[in-house]
This record gives C-alpha cells, structure tokens and sequence, in this order.
C-alpha cells in the first residue's frame, strides 16, 4: 500500500459534492450534514481517487478533498477491519467471513492501481469502508485537516489530456510505501 504519510499521518482522498465538500474544505472537518452513520469509502490513492470520479467530473464527486487522518486512527481501522469479499485460506469459512464482516467496523477492498491514464496497473490500491463506530472516529477525532484538491485533480488532468505525462507526474502527491504490519494487514489478504 502506497500512501502520502508523515509520523503521524495519512492523507486520504475522497470526492464529493460541492454542497459537501467545500463546506468541509473550508472548515477543516466534516459539517453536521455529512452522515456520521453511513458507510464512507476513503482512499490512500489519488490516482484511484481521480479513476473513480472521473477527475472530479461525475455526478456528485465534483470537489476532491485530501483528508489528514491519524495515522493511529487508521492503523486502528486496519486492525480491526474484514476483507469485504471471502477469501479461501484467510477465513475458515463463509459463514466465518460473513459473521466478522457484519461485526467489523471497517472493510478492506482491493482494487488494481491506476497510472496517469487510469489504466489499471499490476498492483493493487486500497480502498477503506469505514461504518458506525469507525465513521465518527474518522469524521470527529482522527481528521487532522481537510484540503479541497480539486484544482490538482484538474490541472494533472489537464496535462495528461495534453500528453505531457512527465508535468502531470511531478504535480502528484508523493506516494510512497505505508509502513503497515502484519497487525494491521495480515488478515487483510496483504
């Protein structure tokens, strides 16, 4: 997993509407109208970020806001996570998958990697489902700060558009590889 982080640190991404997000941009933190009881989807990835809104252009995914979460609230969302598919060799069962899915605060997904074009990569990217508990963490103790990077998201498109791979490249977050341990992603199918 390949994440901009500092010592304490994890930048996350997720796309919302302008409604949303630029509210939550401007005051550092999710307002009352962000749904603390739903299930929310973050993403250490901006390239996967920028694959599933579609450079900020669909429908309510418009304004792309990178999240500055705790780094011990996300190890904790790790640990205490379940793979939200079943995964033979890391369950002892289906029924076993299904009872700790319905329990676990948290879901992890895999999905493959996207380059510059969005085209998929060989690699895969985390996607994490935070729910209940994990969800008002995440929105009222573990966000540090909350940046409105939709105007990166354009420009790097902008220049992808126009070929320029190299400029689009240098104006990207600098991801690199998440020091997680076996606590945190073992039963994670990592």
């Amino acid at each position: 997993m390949r994440a901009l982080h500092t010592d304490s640190t994890i930048t996350v991404y997720q796309a919302y509407a302008p409604g949303l997000g630029v509210p939550a941009a401007r005051d550092g933190r999710f307002p009352a109208a962000w749904k603390r009881d739903r299930m929310t989807w973050i993403k250490p990835s901006f390239l996967w970020m920028m694959y599933r809104s579609g450079w900020a252009t669909k429908e309510g995914q418009q304004t792309v806001l990178a999240v500055e979460i705790t780094r011990e609230g996300f190890d904790w969302a790790l640990r205490n996570a379940c793979l939200s598919h079943y995964a033979r060799g890391l369950h002892p069962d289906e029924a076993a998958w299904k009872r700790a899915l319905r329990q676990a605060p948290a879901r992890v997904q895999w999905d493959p990697e996207r380059d510059l074009r969005l085209h998929p990569l060989p690699h895969r990217s985390l996607q994490l489902g935070l729910a209940g508990d994990a969800s008002r963490r995440y929105a009222d103790e573990w966000t540090v700060s909350i940046t409105d990077v939709t105007a990166l998201a354009r420009d790097v498109h902008a220049l992808v558009r126009a070929g320029d791979l190299s400029a689009a490249e240098k104006l990207l977050p600098a991801e690199r590889p998440y020091p997680a341990g076996d606590a945190e992603l073992a039963h994670l199918g990592a």
